[in-house]
């Protein structure tokens, strides 16, 4: 008896396998949701609004120039007649001005002219403007700003095989220039204890 009954069973599925095996051979297109649909195409009205939205968003993180948010606006839109006119709404509506982004940029201190200079040129600021901004820079500041950063960098600067020539670097690399460096750098020496009597630097003669 016990072989037979051994020789005789047979599985049978119940319910819950037979719909475990229904789910598992479902196609795959059955569980698409909404998401798998293609996009509706914006119409003109819609593609303005995102487009000024995210003009509005760029201009929230930074000031940027006339020159930078269009770059940024062409990345999104191929439209350009759509892009001067975003353009000009958010300058209508004060958000972009490329006067306040050149001023904000003279005002920055430890820097000197010949780096607001390039800076705003680079940034696509027209040259007129520059220039205003430029020469609105106060001399007796940037002066002052000179001996500020002698003062902190001489430790380091004082190291070096010829100190006043590595000073006259970094101050250049920040766009210093010459006929304010060279001032500067002879009233910090003059106030600091000479080491080697004698060896005095050699100072170009003044325009």
């Amino acid at each position: 008896m016990r072989g037979q009954c051994r020789g005789t069973f047979a599985f049978q599925p119940t319910r819950h396998t037979a719909r475990v095996r229904v789910r598992r051979s479902r196609p795959a297109t059955l569980d698409a949701g909404p998401e798998a649909r293609p996009a509706r195409p914006r119409d003109p009205q819609e593609e303005r609004d995102a487009l000024l939205a995210y003009a509005f968003r760029a201009l929230g993180q930074r000031a940027l120039s006339a020159a930078e948010l269009r770059t940024r606006l062409e990345r999104r839109s191929e439209n350009p007649d759509l892009i001067e006119e975003v353009l000009k709404r958010v300058q209508e509506l004060g958000y972009q001005n490329d006067a306040q982004v050149a001023r904000s940029e003279g005002a920055r201190r430890g820097v000197g002219s010949m780096r607001v200079r390039q800076t705003l040129k680079r940034r696509g600021v027209q040259d007129d403007l520059i220039q205003e901004v430029v020469e609105a820079r106060d001399p007796d500041r940037e002066h002052a700003e000179v001996l500020t950063l002698l003062e902190r960098r001489w430790s380091s600067l004082a190291r070096k095989r010829d100190p006043q020539a590595s000073a006259f670097a970094f101050l250049a690399r920040r766009g210093y220039t010459g006929n304010v460096i060279w001032p500067a750098l002879r009233e910090f020496m003059a106030g600091r204890p000479v080491e080697e009597p004698g060896d005095e630097p050699d100072w170009p003669e003044e325009d």
